[in-house]
């Protein structure tokens, strides 16, 4: 009698074994991505229209035809605010060649304000209070929400190269442009 339940447990235990395994199998077929649905790496980079610091509302499509750097930012972030002196220089440099548009993710526009007080930027700063641009380029580049984040769009509007975290340096930040464009 042993035995027979010995046999019959061996064929429950391969039979949960198999059928576990062929769950797993399909959960993990139906939440892996290919490629191309993994990243906006090489794909249209979304459209969107926000309002800016100035108080005009600046759209990407209307922006075709021009190189764009977009970077998310907010003002209680070192690292962005390390490196945000260097969009605003790639900006001057570019006189209107490329747009440079830094996205203050969550913060009120009033706060914005005050941190830029009387200076006006050369590059675009734009204003995603409820971080919806932000979650939407974000949810397959950066699941975690790192910032500062940093997307370079092409003339035609593809995304051609992400950058998760700080540039270094102004001289990064231009190494990574020359590459880019």
């Amino acid at each position: 009698m042993a035995g027979r339940i010995s046999k019959k447990t061996r064929l429950i235990v391969a039979i949960v074994v198999i059928a576990v395994a062929a769950i797993v199998g399909i959960a993990l077929s139906r939440s892996s991505c290919s490629p191309s649905d993994s990243t906006l790496l090489s794909q249209k980079a979304p459209d969107f229209t926000l309002p800016t610091k100035t108080g005009a509302n600046i759209t990407l499509s209307e922006l075709e035809g021009t190189p764009v750097v977009l970077n998310f930012w907010a003002r209680t972030c070192g690292h962005c605010l390390v490196e945000l002196p260097y969009f605003e220089a790639i900006a001057q440099k570019s006189e209107g060649e490329m747009k440079v548009i830094a996205i203050n993710v969550g913060e009120s526009a009033s706060t914005v304000q005050a941190f830029f007080g009387d200076y006006e930027p050369t590059m675009i700063v734009a204003l995603d209070g409820n971080a919806e641009v932000y979650v939407n380029y974000c949810r397959k580049d950066n699941p975690r929400g790192y910032i500062p984040i940093t997307f370079f769009v092409d003339s035609e509007g593809i995304v051609q190269y992400i950058k998760i975290g700080a540039f270094q340096s102004e001289t990064e930040l231009l190494e990574a442009l020359d590459n880019v464009f």
